[in-house]
């Protein structure tokens, strides 16, 4: 009867230890080039799950991000880090063009995932959205005519009108040296705008000028002075409690220490812009 009793306690045991063993499930592995566990970020497994993160840009604002003239393709520094981040989170990186005024609405909206696109770091793109760590470094530049003698300084800008993308961070620059800003869609635009005399400058980003210059060799504008001592930081921006900051710092981190972003850099620039 004991023997019995025991062998139906040990039968018992038996099944039970079989039943947990058939409910636990093993942790799932990193998609390839994972730079974290899915498993244990919900918003990187349903990335992973979807296979593409959307990323929305402009394609308009040279050498960041812009049409390949032979290719038509869209290339540019920017469209290279975040296909190189995306590989590392396992996904393709999928590309929406919209104009620069209107990108935030799109990332917003849930158009896009992400905004490549040059993002300066700001105290209220800070509290707004997400932004990854900086990966581009630069300072601003003012273009003027090239007979232009007067705009020289920042104290020179007060009282006169500057073309600038309106939500954009040299916009606000512009405005804080006492500029006058008329909205305009791009870069290209704005300098054109300096050349035809209808605005007296253009703020922007010492990388996007010179790049410019370099291209198109254009001699009747010029960069009236530089402001290398404000130097400023670009990032991603993501909604806010995205959930993919982390493991998109992580790929960013990886991209840096293995030479990927210098590589990059050194393509468009001639230089490493990441630091």
């Amino acid at each position: 009867m004991k023997f019995s009793r025991s062998l139906r306690v040990l039968s018992a045991a038996i099944v039970i230890a079989a039943t947990l063993s058939a409910c636990s499930t093993p942790s799932a592995p990193s998609a390839p080039g994972s730079t974290a566990a899915s498993s244990s970020n919900p918003a990187l497994a349903e990335l992973q799950k979807s296979g593409v993160l959307k990323v929305g840009t402009e394609g308009t604002y040279s050498p960041f991000t812009f049409h390949d003239a032979a290719t038509n393709e869209l290339a540019g520094y920017d469209v290279e880090v975040i296909t190189a981040v995306a590989a590392r989170l396992g996904v393709k990186a999928q590309f929406s063009e919209t104009k620069w005024d209107a990108i935030f609405a799109g990332l917003e909206a849930k158009r896009y995932d992400l905004v490549a696109n040059e993002v300066s770091i700001n105290p209220e793109r800070q509290a707004r959205y997400d932004l990854s760590e900086p990966y581009s470094v630069s300072y601003p530049v003012v273009i003027v005519k090239s007979d232009n003698a007067d705009i020289t300084s920042l104290a020179a800008i007060k009282g006169r009108t500057a073309a600038q993308t309106a939500t954009s961070n040299w916009a606000d620059f512009a405005r804080q040296a006492g500029a006058t800003v008329e909205p305009i869609d791009g870069f290209t635009e704005a300098v054109a705008a300096v050349k035809d005399g209808r605005v007296n400058a253009t703020f922007n980003d010492n990388l996007a000028a010179l790049e410019y210059f370099t291209t198109t060799k254009d001699s009747s504008v010029k960069i009236g002075f530089e402001v290398p001592n404000q130097t400023v930081t670009q990032a991603f921006a993501l909604r806010k409690d995205s959930g993919l900051v982390e493991p998109i710092n992580a790929a960013l981190k990886e991209l840096a220490a293995d030479g990927t972003l210098a590589k990059i850099g050194q393509k468009y620039f001639g230089k490493d812009i990441s630091k």
